[in-house]
């Protein structure tokens, strides 16, 4: 049985993402209807390598989704190519990354909003970088390109944690922090990398790009290795947390003892606890706390004599005190 606020979380997250599927298919279409391209050969390779990206994917710590570092190309993209190519590029890869050797099956719903999110992260960075304002302002492209990394980090990111923070009850600070905030270094790397490419670009044509592969190469290794790394610390502060909780228990186990409750009383009020932190939207952390506190509700009854816990009578005012 749904209670009434998660009947309406679960409204709010239907709406959200309709809205943003939306958007997206309309960016999507419009682009198609505006499609332009002045090198069809340098977008067809710039159109391989994002596919090829799109298929070397890194599992996220502590969740089942994946990353691919293909908003590299994708930011390169903003920079060399029309707004079409490039949504019809940033799309393209999503929906490889989604389908590719996908553990399970992936609901449609939740491609189609990937797809979507991409393609208003790639319409709003795009429009960023084309205007006219910041065009000719004193800033220079670095400062720009490093505002566009933001700004498609920013779109690309915060609708897939606001989603999974309505549709899994979770704290959204908790969703962005410890899935995606990390990664927004990378986006600023990868800025200056479009920089890179954008001048070779000007001065030796397109095809320069070739050579920065291996420097593309090194990118994905040493956001691979961050990620690996985020990976066995995650598991190492698990390994400690469920260690301290196994103590917590046996401590638990003693108050059982004292006064006769059974466990089962104990693992009743934690599941009731913890579900109702969620409601509240509470922190992973807040969480872990507070499944150990409800082991450890009745610790004060470790200080106080047996013969008056378990006195079947009433307590006199001394025994009381």
């Amino acid at each position: 049985m749904h209670t009434p606020e998660l009947m309406v979380r679960s409204y709010y997250a239907r709406a959200f993402i309709a809205a943003i599927a939306f958007l997206g298919v309309a960016e999507v279409l419009a682009g198609a209807l505006q499609w332009q391209t002045n090198d069809a050969q340098r977008f067809s390779f710039y159109l391989a390598i994002a596919l090829a990206s799109s298929l070397v994917r890194v599992s996220l710590p502590g969740t089942t989704g994946t990353v691919s570092f293909n908003f590299l190309f994708v930011l390169i993209g903003i920079v060399e190519l029309s707004v079409s190519e490039i949504l019809i590029m940033a799309c393209t890869a999503t929906l490889v990354q989604c389908l590719w050797r996908a553990r399970e099956r992936p609901k449609f719903v939740r491609v189609l909003f990937n797809v979507a999110s991409v393609a208003i992260a790639v319409s709003l960075a795009s429009s960023i970088y084309r205007a006219p304002v910041l065009q000719g302002s004193k800033f220079g492209e670095p400062v720009l390109l490093a505002l566009v990394a933001g700004v498609y980090f920013v779109a690309s990111t915060f609708p897939l944690a606001v989603a999974i923070s309505h549709t899994e009850s979770k704290a959204f600070r908790s969703i962005w922090n410890g899935c995606y905030f990390w990664t927004f270094p990378y986006y600023i790397i990868g800025a200056g990398v479009a920089e890179i490419v954008h001048i070779g670009n000007q001065h030796f044509g397109w095809q320069v790009f070739v050579f920065v592969l291996p420097l593309a190469y090194l990118f994905f290794r040493s956001y691979r290795l961050y990620l690996n790394r985020l990976e066995s610390e995650k598991a190492l502060a698990e390994q400690a947390a469920a260690l301290h909780l196994r103590t917590i228990e046996a401590l638990s186990l003693a108050i059982d003892a004292k006064d006769h409750t059974t466990h089962e009383h104990l693992r009743r009020l934690q599941v009731y606890a913890t579900e109702i932190g969620k409601d509240l939207g509470l922190s992973q952390d807040e969480l872990n706390a507070l499944r150990a506190a409800a082991l450890l509700h009745d610790i004060g009854k470790l200080a106080v004599p047996e013969h008056i816990i378990s006195k079947p009578g009433k307590l006199t005012a001394e025994e009381f005190e």
